[in-house]
């Protein structure tokens, strides 16, 4: 599985800025890998870790802003479709056939 995260903060002012930054950093931290801008991704195998997850995901979250995440399967996650762009270099590492081998 995988949860998907979406944020649009405001980063006008110093102090929005250094939230943005806690927030992107915290993603990093807790094992996300970004996908593009403003869009990180996470492995998780099952369902108890995807509400570890959610759950730390939620304690994080700035009070200003739109942050929305979404949960997915490996399979649903492989059928996206690529318009511009390529796949991230972890992308490419990672595919939904090796997560079987964990």
């Amino acid at each position: 599985m995988r949860i998907l995260v979406f944020f649009d903060l405001p980063v006008k002012r110093k102090k929005e800025r250094k939230v943005y930054t806690h927030f992107r950093k915290f993603l990093e931290k807790d094992g996300y890998d970004m996908i593009q801008y403003s869009v990180y991704s996470r492995i998780c195998n099952g369902k108890d870790n995807v509400d570890k997850h959610i759950g730390r995901l939620k304690y994080e979250i700035p009070k200003k802003g739109s942050v929305r995440s979404m949960v997915i399967t490996d399979k649903q996650y492989g059928n996206m479709i690529i318009h511009v762009g390529k796949k991230t270099a972890i992308e490419r590492k990672i595919t939904s056939d090796q997560l079987v081998i964990f």
